[in-house]
């Protein structure tokens, strides 16, 4: 929905662009001579990337990096043509043409990738660029230790190829004290001499954290720049990103022992007022939020209570004087008292997933954008 949807809609997401910038200026700053990328891949996390990234783009971000090269088409048109979009997954067959008319970069995952975009440079007669991934420890994507000494071993495997960059991915890298980095760093540095001198990219959100070492030549955030916390058991040193507000749809006083949503999983013990808030499970607030989360409505915690339902929540009003809560009235689920990692950890997740769970259905407000006030 647009800014405009506000009435109509059954809840209100306002996404602070000026506080995603704000917090890749903070990680730019934490790397010195290394560059901050910006990960917009999901739709920014679910935050509109063609609203964030030419925000980015204006603070001075450079490089964006997507999953799948759809992502990637339909975000290059709304960025500067000096910037470059870089594609995750690579090519998947047939597409190589379609990267290289458009001025996308893909990140060459496997040995078959790599003939596929050698192929084509072949055809065309000239160098192409791209990223080589290596796998440094956690079998997902990347050359394999295998894959990765046969090209060693094959210089002509990588001809016409502009090794742009030579990048790798950690498993661990939020829980700090994880032998698993160290290991992983060892192994990127002996598969980077194994391969063309490039920049290299090894750090995303976390492994900022765990110092210069990490850093290479291009740093990777995502989660950080949409104020996820990106060291476990530390305190966020990021701006925080997005305010959801659920609308109140009704309130009513229940007698003890009435039971309340599906499966009748909760009852009340006293007297109670509950408020039905328009916002569930197809919005992206998850069902195992149900009686666990809570809603804030000025300063009073709401204790979510009953089970989610595809539309609705129901809440605990009874701290709440009667009256306070007409149709229509706002109360937080996302907010400085109750972040995205908050409401992640009471759904037994990671803030990740809630936020690119976010639906469509909300209205959205993006404010501190570049040019408006």
């Amino acid at each position: 929905m647009t800014d405009h949807d506000t009435s109509r809609a059954g809840a209100l997401l306002t996404i602070d662009v000026g506080a995603i910038c704000d917090n890749w200026r903070s990680l730019q700053a934490a790397v010195g001579a290394a560059q901050c990328a910006a990960v917009v891949k999901a739709d920014a996390y679910g935050l509109g990337a063609t609203r964030v990234a030419p925000a980015l783009a204006a603070a001075g971000c450079r490089t964006f990096f997507v999953a799948h090269l759809d992502e990637a088409l339909a975000l290059k048109p709304a960025l500067p043509a000096h910037a470059a979009v870089l594609v995750l997954h690579g090519p998947t067959p047939g597409t190589e043409a379609e990267f290289e008319r458009r001025g996308i970069v893909p990140v060459l995952n496997s040995a078959a990738q790599i003939a596929g975009w050698r192929a084509l440079a072949r055809r065309l007669d000239r160098e192409l660029p791209a990223f080589v991934q290596v796998d440094s420890g956690m079998a997902r994507l990347g050359l394999s230790p295998v894959e990765l000494q046969a090209v060693a071993a094959d210089a002509p495997s990588l001809a016409g190829i502009r090794v742009a960059g030579v990048m790798s991915h950690l498993a661990c890298a939020e829980d700090q004290a994880n032998p698993a980095n160290r290991e992983q760093l060892q192994r990127f540095r002996a598969a980077r001499r194994l391969l063309p001198a490039a920049p290299a990219s090894f750090a995303n959100s976390s492994a900022i954290f765990l110092g210069d070492d990490y850093h290479f030549d291009l740093v990777r955030p995502g989660a950080a720049l949409y104020g996820i916390a990106p060291v476990a058991g530390a305190s966020n040193p990021l701006r925080p990103v997005v305010r959801l507000q659920g609308k109140v749809m009704q309130t009513r006083d229940i007698e003890p022992g009435t039971p309340v949503g599906y499966g009748h999983s909760w009852r009340c013990g006293q007297p109670t007022r509950i408020a039905t808030v328009s916002v569930g499970y197809a919005d992206g607030w998850l069902r195992a939020l149900s009686n666990r989360g809570a809603a804030w409505f000025n300063g009073t915690l709401l204790p979510l209570v009953g089970k989610v339902s595809m539309d609705t929540i129901t809440l605990d009003a009874s701290a709440v004087p009667a009256g306070a809560l007409q149709p229509g009235a706002l109360v937080d689920l996302i907010n400085e008292q109750q972040d995205v990692d908050t409401v992640a950890a009471q759904a037994g997740t990671i803030g990740y997933e809630v936020l690119t769970s976010l639906g469509q259905r909300y209205a959205r407000r993006y404010v501190g954008e570049p040019g408006t006030a």
